[in-house]
């Protein structure tokens, strides 16, 4: 790179370098959920399949998707869970859940801690739903990590509730995720790159 194109960009860095994107690591990755019934609280876990966000601080625009392994669901019960996946959540048909988000609101700081929202259309068992997350998310370095906590309308959402006489379960499913990637300037990378 020349000198004086390496001046240039230096220069024009506080304008381009707006955009960030975001890796998740699925092994960092932490998706719990719980389903309520009379008896007792179920809990289980899934895995994140892959996760990359880019998103402008300004504008609040994003794009990008994260993608959750349904198919790798478990409760720790085998019946129960051969039955989740068999007659509930039909994952030889949806093997996939997806969110992909298209706006984020609340200030984001490159260090430290923010508080975010996130407008996008999740989609799960052959349907899309509009939704909004709300994520806590920590900056250390170029390190980020985000938690957030939202409740899926299963059977509203077109999902067999699985109650019958013996049994009576909520109808609603509480789903967290902790996650953790690699964050970076989209825009600076791409001039450092064309620079070359």
């Amino acid at each position: 790179m020349k000198a004086h194109s390496f001046l240039f960009l230096l220069c024009t860095l506080p304008l381009a370098a707006k955009e960030e994107a975001l890796d998740l690591d699925p092994a960092r990755t932490a998706i719990t959920f719980t389903l309520g019934d009379v008896l007792h609280t179920v809990h289980g876990s899934f895995k994140l399949k892959r996760g990359a966000l880019q998103f402008d601080p300004d504008t609040g625009k994003a794009t990008g998707e994260i993608v959750v392994d349904v198919a790798s669901g478990n409760s720790g019960g085998g019946a129960r869970d051969r039955r989740m996946h068999k007659e509930i959540l039909e994952t030889s048909r949806y093997p996939e859940a997806v969110f992909t988000p298209d706006h984020i609101t609340g200030q984001f700081s490159p260090q430290g801690e923010s508080q975010l929202e996130a407008h996008g259309i999740f989609q799960i068992h052959g349907t899309s739903h509009e939704v909004t997350l709300h994520f806590v998310v920590q900056v250390i370095g170029d390190e980020l990590t985000a938690t957030t906590h939202f409740v899926i309308p299963y059977v509203q959402w077109g999902m067999k509730n699985p109650s019958n006489f013996l049994l009576r379960v909520s109808d609603k499913i509480e789903l967290s995720i902790e996650t953790s990637g690699h964050l970076k300037s989209q825009a600076l990378t791409t001039a450092l790159n064309a620079h070359r």
